[in-house]
């Protein structure tokens, strides 16, 4: 039967864990590779990794950084950052990474969400929407290069397409929410599910697990991501890698509805 899914998300940025705040103020945490060990040991559902640098500074994604990880992981692993193109894809999809992430570039050319599809499957080409508010009427919109270029696009309408187009999987990523830890953006969430039946994982918010029952409370099966959630401990953000136990994991699903 399936289950909503806990996914942590962790920011590379020169190869070294990172925790931003709105997309800025990164802070080092700690060696990538340490927090997927730990992260193999909690038994995670999946795990999503993105290098945060790569497509804002127009590089290709790191090879040997991935391979890396796709060798210690030993969980679903979802990569992202600087692809651009079918053939990146097909090479990160050969170094034993299950998903591959696909944004600005997706963006810019839709089409190479089916070309995608149609040349590594569907379920492994996710489309990640990086969102924020803005303009006078401050409406949703879809943003890119780590938020620094607004687009106009708005996030419903790309999703539909998405969706025509073939992608696997849709996640929402919440730039004004990203590293506040004062929940997700519900209401945004409800609207925007409501566009396609792709499985959806939201990103940006999370701060306890109390914000995870809630988003499995409201959505029902959906992928429940987190950064500061998963890397930070208390109130002062002291670093510790953290993921609940499967008994703690399993009181969070029967608080959400779902039964063992």
């Amino acid at each position: 039967m399936l289950r909503p899914r806990l996914i942590p998300c962790l920011l590379v940025q020169n190869r070294g864990l990172v925790k931003t705040r709105r997309f800025g103020e990164a802070k080092y945490v700690g060696d990538p590779i340490n927090a997927v060990r730990i992260f193999n040991e909690k038994v995670v559902d999946e795990l999503m990794v993105v290098d945060i640098d790569a497509t804002a500074k127009g590089r290709e994604p790191d090879y040997r950084m991935i391979a890396n990880l796709a060798n210690e992981c030993r969980m679903p692993l979802c990569y992202g950052g600087g692809v651009a193109s079918v053939e990146q894809i097909e090479r990160i999809i050969g170094l034993g990474v299950e998903k591959v992430a696909i944004s600005s570039a997706a963006i810019a050319r839709p089409a190479l969400i089916e070309e995608a599809a149609a040349r590594v499957g569907a379920q492994s080409v996710v489309v990640v929407l990086d969102l924020r508010k803005g303009g006078l009427l401050r409406r949703t919109e879809i943003v890119t290069h780590n938020a620094a270029r607004k687009t106009g696009i708005d996030p419903a309408a790309f999703i539909r397409e998405a969706t025509a187009r073939g992608a696997g999987e849709i996640v929402l990523n919440n730039v004004d929410f990203d590293g506040m830890m004062e929940g997700y953006d519900l209401d945004l969430v409800e609207r925007l599910r409501a566009e396609t039946n792709l499985p959806m994982t939201v990103l940006g918010g999370a701060g306890t697990l109390d914000h995870v029952a809630a988003l499995w409370q409201a959505q029902g099966i959906i992928g429940a991501a987190a950064g500061s959630l998963f890397v930070f401990k208390g109130k002062y953000r002291a670093v510790l890698i953290n993921y609940p136990n499967p008994e703690e994991k399993a009181a969070l699903l029967a608080r959400a509805g779902w039964s063992s």
